[in-house]
């Protein structure tokens, strides 16, 4: 699933806005990144489009379950992600621009993740491994934000 930031070669969006949650999984100084299996050779976090109805922190539990097989313990806003440049196509032709909910979360247990269908794999990075990551165009915002070590949620 190819993504697009502030890129003037992006696709026109054919439907409207989505809402997704992004959760920004750290444990003991490290975070998890997942290599994207719709977009080869890029890394990501975790997350995905909050369902119609679906209360917002439930789709935060419900994405790191099933992407990860961890669960939830806490989780504090890192921030809002609306800049109209953020774009993503799906498979089935469908383009819209994302609104993302990004969360720093802290999961329960030191088990390894559970990759999903959608993973190629995962693994637990630094600060400085994840500066140097290529990383899924959508979610550069997020990760310029983190990187920026913000503590008050922001709206990007």
């Amino acid at each position: 699933m190819p993504s697009w930031y502030r890129d003037p070669d992006a696709p026109e969006p054919n439907i409207p806005r989505r809402v997704g949650v992004t959760a920004l999984i750290r444990r003991n100084g490290t975070f998890l990144v997942e290599r994207r299996i719709d977009d080869a050779g890029v890394w990501a976090f975790v997350g995905g489009t909050l369902e119609d109805g679906e209360p917002l922190l439930d789709a935060l539990h419900r994405e790191v379950r099933e992407e990860t097989g961890f669960e939830v313990e806490a989780a504090r806003l890192l921030g809002l992600f609306s800049d109209p440049s953020r774009i993503i196509a799906y498979p089935d032709g469908t383009v819209c621009r994302v609104l993302s909910i990004a969360f720093l979360v802290s999961v329960a247990g030191d088990a390894e993740p559970r990759t999903s269908s959608e993973s190629a794999g995962m693994r637990f990075v630094t600060r400085d491994e994840l500066a140097d990551l290529t990383f899924w165009p959508a979610q550069l915002p997020i990760r310029a934000t983190l990187l920026a070590g913000g503590v008050e949620p922001i709206v990007w």
